[in-house]
C-alpha cells in the first residue's frame, strides 16, 4: 500500500515528473510526457505495478529530507544503526532525453542497501521484455524502452531488477534511468554526478530570476519551483498537477486525472509569475493560449493536454485498485467538454494582467478576445457546469456570471487604458447589466450574503472571490456577509470546504476534505477587510499543512491531518503565493501588484 500522500516528494524536468517517498521509493513516473503511460505506478496500486527502490536493507532509524536551495534537487538522509547514507534523486533538464539520476553517497559508518527496479508499461499493465546491455540493463515493450545504467552488478529475478551493494564514508553508488524510443539506439550515457550539479544549477539560476521581496519568502520561493516543475517546457502549458486519481474522499468517487493544462488554473499561476517576475513564462503562456484558442469561440475547451490536444476521454483502468485500495482509477477527464462561464473571464483577467505588467503587445491577443467577446454576450445569460465542474444538471451559478463581467470589465479597460480598439460604450452596458443582475438575484435577502446559485440559499467558497476580482469593493456589506457566512457555515477546524458537505449540487454527492485554495481566498478576504491578524494565522496554519519539503496537494483533511487529492497542486501553491504577496502589501512592504488588478472595484453597485 501507497505511503500518505504527504510523505512523497516532487522530481521533474518541466516535461515529466515523479513522486518519490520517505522510503526511497520512486512510486510514480510518466515518461516522456507529464501525461504519458505510467511506467511506475505503485502509487495507484502494489510495487508489481511498477516502483524503482532504493534503501537501505537494515531498519532506518531517521530519515530527513530537504531540496537544495533554490532547486528542485532532492536530498534525503537516512541513519541506520551501522551509518548514514544521502540519496540524491533529479530529473536532468536537458532537451531531447529523459532521465532519473539516484546517486547513494555514504556520510559515516557503512551502509547496507538495496537496488529493486519493477519496471511495467502503461500504468502498470504491461510487463516489458528485460535484456542486459553494456553497463545495465534494457527493458522495451511497444513505443518505449527505459534503459538502467549503473556500476553495480545486477540481478533479474521474478521480472524485477535486484541489487545489493555497501556504501562507506566518502563512497557513492550512481544509477541513470533513461527512457528512449525503442525504434532508436539508446542515447549517450551521462556523468550522474555531473548530472545533479548541473541540474541544480539550471533551477537556481531559474529561481534567482525572482523578484519577491516580501514575507514568506521560502515557502514563495518553493511554490514557484513547484510550479515552474508543472509547467511543459516545450508548449509553455501549464499542467494543474502531475498525478491521476488521488483520491479526494476516502470513500472513493472523486478520483480524477489533473495531468492537464486548465485554462483556470494556467491563468492564476501567470498570475503568481507576473509578480514574481517572470515575464517570459507568462509570454510562453500567452502563445500557448493563442494555439489552443485556435478556431469558433463557441469550441474552447476548460482544460487541453500539454500540447493542446482536446479529446481527452475518460477511461477507467480496472486492473489497478487505487491509491489505498480507493478507487476508481480514471485517465483522461471528461470535464474537457464542459462549458464554464468562469473561463473566459480567467483569460481577460489574465492578459489584463500581463498588458499591466508590460508584456509586449501582440495584436492576435486582442483580435482572440474579441472573438470571445462576440460569443459571451450572447451566452453569458445561459447556465453552466461551473468552476468547480458539477456533473449535474447546468445552473445559474453567481460565480460565473461575476467572471463574465470580469471579461467584459477587462475588455473595457483594454481600451480604456491600452489604447486597444472596440465598441467600448457598448461592453459597458452588458458589463453594467451583468452587475446588475447578480447582485439582484445572486444575493440571498436574508442573510445579504453572495450565494452559489441564482435564488438558492446554499454558499460557495468561489464568492470570496467577488472582492478579489474587483466586482465589489471588501468594505461592501454584501462580501463582509459572505465572508462571515463562509467563516459560519463552510469551515471545518478553519479550513473552507468549497461548499456543504452532501450537497447533491455536483452530481455526485460524496464528501470531500477542505479545500486548499479556497481557504487561502479565506485568508485573502480576512487581509482585504483589516483582520490582517486572523488573516496571517490562518495562512501560517496553511504552511504548516505542508509537508516536510514545502509541497501541497488539492485537499486537506483536518480530522486525520492528512493530504488528498492529486499532487502537489498548481492552483493551491499559486494561492498560497498570492496570499503571501496580498499579506506583505497588506503590511506596507515592497510588491505592487496583487493576484488580481487591484483597482478592478470601479463597476457600479
Amino acid at each position: 500500500m501507497a505511503p500518505s500522500i504527504e510523505d512523497y516528494a516532487l522530481i521533474g524536468n518541466t516535461r515529466s515528473a515523479a513522486l518519490v517517498g520517505r522510503d526511497g521509493s520512486l512510486d510514480w513516473l510518466c515518461l516522456p510526457r507529464f501525461d504519458s503511460p505510467a511506467c511506475f505506478c505503485a502509487l495507484l496500486g502494489d510495487p508489481e505495478n511498477g516502483r524503482w527502490l532504493i534503501a537501505p536493507r537494515d531498519e532506518v532509524r531517521r530519515t530527513t529530507r530537504r531540496y537544495r536551495d533554490g532547486s528542485l534537487v532532492l536530498d534525503t538522509e537516512l541513519q541506520t544503526d551501522t551509518g548514514r547514507v544521502l540519496i540524491t534523486d533529479c530529473m536532468p533538464h536537458w532537451e531531447g532525453r529523459s532521465d532519473v539520476v539516484r546517486v547513494v553517497r555514504g556520510l559515516d559508518g557503512r551502509v547496507g542497501m538495496r537496488m529493486e527496479l519493477i519496471m511495467r508499461f502503461d500504468y502498470g499493465d504491461v510487463v516489458p521484455w528485460v535484456h542486459s546491455a553494456d553497463g545495465g540493463i534494457i527493458a522495451t515493450a511497444g513505443p518505449d524502452s527505459l534503459e538502467l545504467r549503473t556500476q553495480i552488478p545486477l540481478e533479474g529475478k521474478d521480472f524485477r531488477t535486484l541489487c545489493e551493494f555497501d556504501v562507506g564514508a566518502g563512497q557513492t553508488a550512481s544509477f541513470v534511468l533513461t527512457h528512449f524510443p525503442s525504434e532508436r539506439t539508446p542515447p549517450l550515457p551521462i556523468d550522474p554526478l555531473s548530472a545533479c550539479d548541473m541540474t541544480e544549477g539550471w533551477w537556481r539560476d531559474w529561481s534567482r530570476r525572482s523578484t519577491y521581496e516580501g514575507d514568506y519568502a521560502d515557502a514563495v520561493e518553493r511554490s514557484l519551483l513547484t510550479l515552474k516543475a508543472l509547467t511543459y517546457s516545450p508548449t509553455g502549458g501549464i499542467i494543474a498537477a502531475p498525478t491521476m486519481a488521488l483520491p479526494e474522499s476516502w470513500s472513493g468517487g472523486r478520483n480524477f486525472d489533473f495531468r492537464y493544462c486548465w485554462l483556470r488554473d494556467a491563468t492564476f499561476t501567470l498570475y503568481a509569475f507576473l509578480i514574481s517576475g517572470f515575464v517570459e513564462e507568462a509570454r510562453q503562456w500567452r502563445e500557448w493560449l493563442l494555439r489552443v484558442a485556435a478556431g469558433r469561440p463557441e469550441d474552447l475547451q476548460i482544460l487541453y493536454g500539454v500540447a493542446g490536444e482536446r479529446r481527452l476521454s475518460e477511461t477507467r483502468l480496472d486492473w489497478l485498485p487505487g491509491y489505498q485500495d480507493i478507487g476508481p482509477v480514471l485517465i483522461g477527464n471528461a470535464a474537457h467538454s464542459q462549458h464554464q462561464l468562469d473561463v473566459y473571464g480567467e483569460i481577460f483577467d489574465a492578459l489584463h494582467l500581463t498588458r499591466r505588467a508590460g508584456v509586449e503587445p501582440e495584436e492576435p491577443v486582442w483580435a482572440l478576445q474579441r472573438v470571445l467577446l462576440d460569443f459571451l454576450e450572447s451566452s453569458w445569460p445561459e447556465p453552466d457546469d461551473g468552476i468547480w465542474e458539477i456533473r449535474g444538471p447546468r445552473r445559474q451559478f453567481t460565480h460565473s456570471k461575476v467572471m463574465a463581467w470580469v471579461a467584459f470589465d477587462r475588455a473595457v479597460k483594454a481600451v480604456e487604458r491600452f489604447g486597444r480598439s472596440g465598441p467600448v460604450g457598448h461592453w459597458a452596458g452588458i458589463r453594467d447589466r451583468i452587475h446588475e443582475e447578480v447582485c439582484l438575484r445572486g444575493v440571498d435577502p436574508e442573510r445579504g450574503a453572495f450565494v452559489q446559485e441564482y435564488g438558492g440559499k446554499a454558499l460557495d467558497a468561489s464568492l470570496l472571490l467577488v472582492p478579489l476580482v474587483g466586482f465589489l469593493p471588501p468594505d461592501d456589506p454584501r462580501v463582509r456577509a459572505t465572508l462571515e457566512a463562509v467563516e459560519h457555515e463552510l469551515t471545518q477546524d478553519g479550513f473552507v470546504m468549497r461548499y456543504a458537505r452532501g450537497s447533491e449540487v455536483d452530481g455526485l454527492g460524496i464528501g470531500e476534505g477542505t479545500f486548499l485554495p479556497c481557504s487561502f481566498w479565506l485568508v485573502d478576504n480576512l487581509a482585504m477587510v483589516g483582520r490582517e491578524q486572523d488573516a496571517r494565522r490562518l495562512f501560517e496554519r496553511l504552511l504548516d499543512v505542508r509537508n516536510d519539503v514545502g509541497l501541497l496537494s488539492e485537499e486537506y483533511d483536518p480530522r486525520q491531518g492528512r493530504l488528498m487529492g492529486n499532487f502537489p497542486l498548481a492552483f493551491t501553491h499559486v494561492a498560497l503565493i498570492n496570499s503571501a504577496r496580498n499579506l506583505t502589501r497588506r503590511a506596507g512592504g515592497p510588491g505592487e501588484h496583487r493576484s488580481s488588478d487591484a483597482d478592478h472595484g470601479d463597476g457600479p453597485s
